[in-house]
């Protein structure tokens, strides 16, 4: 009996200790949004430019002060800013601990030519370095509709970001312009303030471009990942260069000093992209003739939201934009990961062709520790789409 009765007070103090852990607000879902929570709620945008409590809508000056002059302060006088060119602006510094939680934009101008940055406690490089529309599936320039769990671009051309990304010093978010033009940009980053656990990891993201792609090698979509951490998607903005399929390429994930041969080998490249066979849809028409086409489609872990046919003009390149997200299957490694691609199609007698396409990708990863040196970022003649 005594033997029982102290295996019952053990028991009882473990779920006393596990109900004792208080909820820090961070993770909220369906599941428990119901629980409650020390964490606190602000948000940054042109009306409070600082997140401070109680200072939004306090605005005098701005880009809508004209609109609200018969109005006065409160009535939507700063709603957006103007970044003018090649200047760098501070879209949010925040104090935490805590974690952004979720950000709405929507950016005039070349979205190509405008570079989000992330930096995270003291860094001085930046964690997150890739163009605007990259960062939001949309690196073509153009709109398209998303609708994933991290990522929805919304009529007409809003962006929503809904990675969780804690941080435990400091936060710091900047838009640089390096167009020749003025941009003007709406926005708003909501965060939380609160305790982060110490498993948590940090939010990155790196952008890369090359075209053509070099014959006969893999593009590399990220080879500098250093430490332990998660790889949790992948956005490619392809542009095909040559008629007929591109799509046939494996992608590769090499973990912890793989070398000649990855641990992760995919099958194809709309496979990976949980499509298959071409993403083609075919059809029967009304004479009983079989036709297909490229299907676009957005789920909450992938997609291939745009698919962009030539004109028969000027705009005669065939384009599109995939994404990928690793969300319930992440790419866990130790030390370190490397991700290339194929670019491969098909030659006439079924074998299959070495391609040299314009391939723009963005990965995005969770880690530890600092992480490794990014690539030089493209000029901006590198990174033009026309």
């Amino acid at each position: 009996m005594k033997k029982i009765l102290f295996f019952v007070g053990i028991l009882a103090s473990t779920i006393t200790g596990v109900n004792a852990q208080k909820y820090n607000g961070l993770n909220p879902g369906l599941n428990n949004i119901y629980q409650l929570s020390d964490a606190q709620s602000r948000s940054i945008s042109p009306e409070n430019f600082t997140g401070e409590k109680g200072k939004g809508g306090m605005a005098i000056t701005g880009n809508g002060q004209e609109a609200a002059r018969d109005l006065g302060q409160g009535w939507k006088v700063s709603p957006s800013v103007t970044i003018k060119k090649h200047t760098t602006f501070t879209v949010a510094e925040i104090t935490g601990p805590g974690a952004i939680q979720h950000i709405w934009m929507t950016p005039t101008g070349n979205w190509r030519y405008s570079i989000l940055r992330f930096y995270w406690d003291d860094e001085t490089t930046p964690s997150v370095e890739v163009p605007v529309g990259d960062f939001f599936c949309m690196g073509w320039g153009q709109y398209s509709p998303v609708q994933s769990l991290p990522v929805a671009v919304n009529p007409g051309s809003a962006f929503n970001c809904y990675w969780p990304m804690p941080f435990r010093k400091k936060c710091r978010i900047t838009m640089e312009n390096i167009d020749d033009e003025d941009m003007v940009l709406y926005y708003q980053v909501d965060y939380t303030l609160t305790s982060v656990p110490n498993d948590a990891a940090y939010f990155h993201a790196q952008f890369r471009r090359v075209n053509p792609a070099t014959y006969k090698k893999p593009v590399i979509l990220v080879d500098s990942i250093q430490g332990k951490g998660q790889y949790v998607g992948t956005y490619i903005a392809y542009g095909s260069n040559k008629n007929g399929w591109w799509g046939e390429g494996e992608i590769k994930f090499y973990i912890d000093g793989d070398t000649q041969f990855p641990t992760i080998n995919g099958t194809g490249t709309e496979d990976y992209f949980c499509g298959s066979y071409d993403f083609d849809t075919r059809k029967i028409d009304k004479n009983g003739n079989e036709t297909s086409a490229y299907t676009e489609f957005s789920g909450a872990y992938s997609g291939l939201p745009q698919v962009i046919k030539g004109d028969g003009h000027y705009n005669n390149a065939q384009r599109f934009g995939m994404y990928r997200w690793h969300i319930t299957d992440p790419i866990r490694f130790e030390k370190n990961l490397k991700v290339t691609i194929q670019d491969l199609g098909w030659r006439h007698d079924g074998r299959y062709m070495p391609l040299q396409d314009d391939i723009a990708s963005t990965v995005f990863w969770y880690q530890v520790g600092p992480h490794g040196p990014f690539p030089k970022f493209p000029s901006r003649d590198e990174l033009e789409v026309n």
